[in-house]
């Protein structure tokens, strides 16, 4: 595992420093126990830390920018979508099985270190929950987890409504796919 120490003079490590983390190993402890939730700006990383909270796409993101800030070549940021259902995400409420969908394509940002895949979402996130569920991965720069990843999300979601030959619109899925992740950030933040 990375043992890298966190001494770039950027703003973003500062801020880390701050906190008195200053290895990657803290790091990642310290990510993967703030609380789940969605950051007021998706580009903005240091709210990881302002805020307190994070998104599966902010905290890996945020980890894989203080990464590559502190140049630690090991760390991949990875786009993978999956099929989200209750067994493999814990907290999304009924919204699948009052909708009768088995799952839903849902985009999820994890790490991949020298060749072992991390997810630090919350500390009971395991990537071997979603492993087997894996549908596409890509490999993604941090500043991708905006605009691009929703683009490529909700592209690929319209290609399943197709191609799956669902009932419903690409809308009505979408806004069930909102309801499960509102679902899942009161679950985790209570």
């Amino acid at each position: 595992m990375i043992k890298g120490n966190l001494n770039s003079k950027d703003d973003l490590t500062i801020l880390v420093n701050e906190k008195g983390i200053q290895n990657w190993e803290q790091l990642m402890n310290f990510v993967k126990n703030i609380p789940y939730g969605r950051n007021s700006n998706r580009t903005d990383f240091s709210l990881v830390i302002k805020e307190n909270k994070g998104s599966y796409s902010s905290k890996h993101a945020f980890l894989s920018q203080i990464a590559k800030l502190n140049n630690i070549q090991e760390v991949k940021l990875i786009l993978g979508i999956y099929k989200m259902n209750n067994s493999n995400t814990t907290g999304i409420g009924d919204e699948l099985a009052k909708n009768s969908i088995e799952y839903i394509p849902e985009a999820h940002c994890y790490l991949k270190i020298d060749e072992k895949y991390l997810d630090l979402t919350t500390v009971d996130s395991d990537f071997l929950k979603l492993k087997n569920d894996i549908l596409e991965e890509i490999e993604i720069k941090p500043e991708q987890v905006a605009d691009f990843k929703v683009n490529f999300h909700r592209n690929y979601l319209k290609k399943w409504v197709v191609n799956s030959n669902q009932k419903m619109t690409f809308d009505e899925i979408w806004n069930i796919r909102e309801q499960c992740i509102r679902n899942l950030s009161k679950q985790t933040s209570s």
